[in-house]
């Protein structure tokens, strides 16, 4: 895919494809070291270009001098609490070399022209509560944090175990 000029000289916006998976992969080790959660990263190469080729999720990558220096993973989600369909980023990384640039506004800037192109009317994500520079990067940009809520969530053998009580 061709890559998107942005306003922000030298850097461009690139989709994913199914042919990125790998990618996609080192961005989220990337990621869960930055975390310091490099353990809880265990998507393979196979498991992404999956969900790229069925459209469950979706990849950008931030292109600046030609090399790729950022990405967000994303889905498509909706709230029953309030009507509304929007975008879930699940990952996103600047580089460190290249952070204070922009880079990292340009590309949310994207993915917020990106949500309103296909009609969408919330954005949301998550973020570790010790990540302060990234909090106030979020906050500078007027998100705000949902904090009365905590998030569960299952591991493929709880879904299993949990799936055989309804047989």
């Amino acid at each position: 895919m061709q890559d998107i000029p942005t306003r922000t000289p030298r850097f461009s916006i690139r989709h994913a494809t199914s042919a990125d998976a790998a990618l996609v992969v080192h961005y989220m080790h990337k990621l869960g070291a930055y975390q310091k959660m490099s353990g809880a990263i265990t998507a393979t190469e196979p498991q992404i270009r999956r969900l790229l080729d069925e459209n469950l999720g979706e990849a950008i990558f931030g292109v600046y001098d030609g090399n790729i220096v950022g990405f967000a993973y994303f889905c498509q989600k909706s709230s029953a609490f309030t009507g509304r369909s929007g975008l879930y980023i699940d990952g996103f990384l600047v580089d460190t070399e290249v952070r204070h640039k922009g880079l990292g506004k340009t590309m949310m800037g994207y993915l917020c022209q990106h949500a309103l192109d296909r009609g969408c009317q919330l954005m949301e994500w998550g973020c570790l509560d010790w990540n302060t520079p990234t909090i106030q990067f979020y906050r500078d940009l007027g998100a705000y944090s949902v904090d009365e809520m905590t998030i569960f969530r299952f591991t493929p053998d709880q879904i299993a175990a949990n799936a055989s009580r309804f047989k």
